[in-house]
């Protein structure tokens, strides 16, 4: 049985290998969600067939647990707008934080418990020997430290996996409440950071008395001080940084979970955790390369936390048209780029947007869209946007791709993106995205932008492309627009 329990955990980390493989691309990426899925039911019910499980009386609660959580997860999941799938994104991966951190908390209780009747056995055996009541015999007896009992290096990766998930946890509910709307706050108390390093610091000196301690608080506190640090490092993250923060969380979970792996000795835990953990900070490190800022920055800066006026405001005023002016230049471009941004996902767009791409097409205008690595509210937003209004793979572009190609562009669109195409990121020094590269939509012959209304956008920086000579701004909801774009085109 253990033969076949342990094939069956590397058949399913294989599996879980070839997903994440297929999930690059997006022509495999249905196939590769099967996959790991299937890797994870196999891991599941194979860990049911572990020795420490058989002849349990916690059968039922076990499958009613995965019962719930399974319904829970499925129903929701249906019902989810695409422009919530980023809060959903954060919210169920701090839950596999969590879980990760409350295995290390049974795990270090469990310890403690054991060493709690250690010492009771022998200052039982003390008080009898030497004829003293037992709490004395309880002070003169040792009964050991939980790093000890566990084992120097399962008791280590205990502690670093039960900080590491905690902290996705809070982190990510922090995460869900902001990208939710239902946080505003970027700042609990006054020094914040000097908060934050005090909260790191003391979570370090408590996961040291854990480790050395034998019974007593110390796992409590240890648990709160790393519990607050998640909410006091994400609270102050803004908006704009937010795609790169829930992949870093990401990674963390699966870090975490990783070590809960080797406590509790799963390889199928082992290796999924570290994959999922390597991959997301191979992630979130490309992410922050194309903001060009590093990932200190990115969690410590507060970028888009409230609006800078560092920066020197852009000169000139916004060119305002119509969506049937805008008709008219796109109908009688050769070329047109689309740049989607999170404004196509709120309102909803993407279906008429490529209905308006489909009428393009038909007069002859060739058309392509171009998605900035961080634009949208998550890794890879926009692609699954456009994949579910039914855009052909072969017409979506990344950033290095395309961005040759602007320069040969009678018109782009740009629907509700707006750090990913301000070229003060190429000009302006003192403005706060300065550095990070972005599509090179102003090289083009003529530019819309699809825009709610004046405002500077979820980052609070103003964008200096909105104010320039080739620029028009078509204002309004992102769908109702398109639609009258269409119905434009259609009359042509």
């Amino acid at each position: 049985m253990t033969l076949v329990i342990q094939f069956s955990y590397f058949a399913a980390a294989l599996l879980f290998i070839l997903g994440l493989k297929a999930m690059a691309s997006p022509l495999t990426a249905r196939k590769g969600i099967i996959w790991a899925g299937v890797g994870m039911v196999v891991a599941t019910v194979a860990t049911f067939f572990e020795p420490v499980i058989v002849g349990t009386t916690n059968y039922v609660l076990i499958l009613l647990a995965i019962a719930i959580g399974g319904a829970f997860a499925y129903i929701t999941a249906k019902k989810v707008a695409m422009t919530d799938m980023p809060q959903m994104v954060a919210i169920y991966n701090g839950l596999g934080g969590g879980s990760a951190g409350l295995i290390a908390a049974v795990s270090l209780a469990k310890a403690q418990r054991e060493l709690h009747t250690v010492a009771q056995e022998e200052a039982a055996a003390v008080a009898a020997s030497h004829n003293l009541p037992m709490d004395a015999a309880l002070r003169l007896v040792d009964a050991g430290s939980i790093g000890a009992w566990m084992g120097i290096d399962v008791a280590i990766l205990a502690l670093l996996g039960a900080v590491i998930g905690t902290v996705a946890f809070s982190g990510s509910v922090i995460a869900w409440a902001k990208l939710d709307g239902r946080m505003k706050r970027n700042k609990l108390v006054s020094g914040h950071q000097w908060v934050n390093i005090a909260l790191a610091i003391a979570t370090v000196l408590l996961g040291i008395w854990v480790f050395f301690a034998g019974t007593g608080w110390p796992i409590f506190l240890f648990f709160v001080a790393a519990f607050l640090v998640g909410i006091f490092v994400t609270t102050p993250i803004g908006g704009a940084d937010m795609p790169v923060v829930i992949s870093l969380l990401n990674a963390l979970t699966g870090l975490a979970v990783g070590f809960k792996g080797y406590v509790l000795g799963n390889p199928a835990l082992i290796i999924a955790g570290i994959v999922v953990g390597a991959a997301g900070m191979l992630l979130t490190h490309l992410m922050a390369k194309a903001m060009n800022r590093p990932i200190t920055n990115v969690l410590f800066s507060g970028f888009g936390a409230s609006p800078d006026s560092s920066s020197e405001g852009p000169e000139g005023e916004m060119k305002e048209v119509g969506p049937d002016d805008a008709a008219y230049m796109m109908g009688f471009a050769e070329k047109v780029i689309i740049v989607p941004g999170y404004g196509m996902a709120v309102a909803q767009a993407q279906h008429k947007v490529w209905e308006m791409v489909e009428l393009l097409e038909d007069r002859g205008v060739e058309v392509k869209f171009a998605i900035h690595p961080v634009a949208g509210r998550m890794p890879g937003h926009m692609n699954v946007l456009l994949a579910e209004a039914g855009v052909p793979y072969d017409k979506i572009f990344d950033m290095e791709e395309i961005n040759a190609e602007f320069a040969s562009t009678d018109v782009v669109l740009i629907i509700g993106a707006n750090d990913v195409v301000n070229p003060a990121a190429k000009t302006d020094e003192s403005s706060p995205i300065y550095g990070m590269p972005i599509l090179d939509v102003d090289e083009a012959d003529n530019v819309l932008v699809v825009k709610r209304g004046r405002g500077a956008g979820f980052s609070g920086v103003e964008n200096h492309l909105f104010f320039d000579e080739k620029t028009r701004m078509v204002f309004g909801d992102a769908q109702k627009v398109v639609n009258g774009i269409i119905q434009t085109i259609k009359t042509m």
